[in-house]
């Protein structure tokens, strides 16, 4: 009997840990830029690619991103994947339209992406992160 509560009791634990490894809908630019940079960083790209907008030339650049990312040392992926996010400045553009700059603790480039709402639901547009295009 006490196994079987132990069990219970690890798998409602576990259940628990993995919610944070799941797309949660973005209340806000801030939530989808967040979310979208540390699927990223940890190399959970099926999870960050739910926060962008799903265009060919987004979905371009994710594959390669995701590709230059599988081609990384284990080293690389692990300081990536334990980074923190700095947000450098929040520019909100319009009311539907902000730009993130950002930067990682490990390596600490500084870089854009841009967050759009349409119908109702925050999206990254992460082809402005390369063309720097509105």
């Amino acid at each position: 009997m006490k196994n079987l509560l132990l069990c219970i009791v690890l798998t409602f634990f576990a259940a628990c840990d993995n919610k944070k490894d799941e797309y949660t809908r973005p209340e806000n630019a801030l939530d989808a830029g967040r979310g979208f940079i540390d699927n990223s960083l940890k190399g959970r790209f099926t999870i960050a690619k739910k926060y962008m907008i799903a265009d060919q030339e987004n979905v371009y650049w994710l594959d390669k991103v995701t590709n230059d990312y599988n081609r990384m040392s284990e080293q690389d992926k692990t300081g990536f994947s334990k980074a923190s996010i700095t947000i450098n400045e929040i520019a909100d553009l319009m009311d539907s339209i902000t730009v993130i700059n950002y930067s990682n603790s490990y390596k600490k480039v500084a870089q854009k992406v841009k967050v759009i709402r349409r119908n109702g639901e925050w999206l990254v547009d992460f082809k402005y992160t390369f063309s720097g295009n509105l």
